[in-house]
């Protein structure tokens, strides 16, 4: 699968749907074990990403959207174990499952993936490049 921009994400935006805004409130990342979880396009929400396919979480710190590009801080995951992982879902926090959208699976050109825990670290360095975490 290569990156995408979920779909249900692009359709709340352009249907001016709440909690869309990722320069406000908590933009999290979860690091994936594809082992449990498939990407779909029907995915709308984290209640569809198996609690078991999200081997570490943290939070994206100063998010910024500029020339509709997507930025934030690297992200480090403390004390890591579990399932090897191959893919980032980026996704917007709202505290329940069922309400924090999904915004983007990255699997391809992250540096650092696919990863196997050790009990350590897990930085996320997003790339400082052109289109920086993603652009749409």
């Amino acid at each position: 699968m290569a990156n995408a921009i979920y779909p249900k994400f692009k359709e709340a935006v352009l249907k001016g749907a709440a909690n869309v805004d990722l320069t406000t409130g908590t933009i999290k990342v979860a690091l994936v074990d594809l082992a449990d979880y498939t990407y779909n396009a029907a995915h709308d929400f984290l209640d569809d990403v198996p609690v078991g396919a999200r081997v570490a979480v943290g939070t994206i710190t100063n998010p910024t959207v500029l020339n509709n590009i997507f930025d934030g801080d690297d992200v480090v995951l403390s004390l890591v174990t579990g399932d090897p992982s191959e893919a980032l879902v980026i996704y917007k926090d709202t505290g329940v499952e069922a309400t924090s959208r999904l915004v983007a699976f990255l699997d391809t050109g992250v540096t650092g993936l696919p990863v196997t825990p050790n009990g350590g670290n897990i930085t996320i360095a997003w790339d400082n490049g052109a289109n920086k975490i993603f652009a749409l």
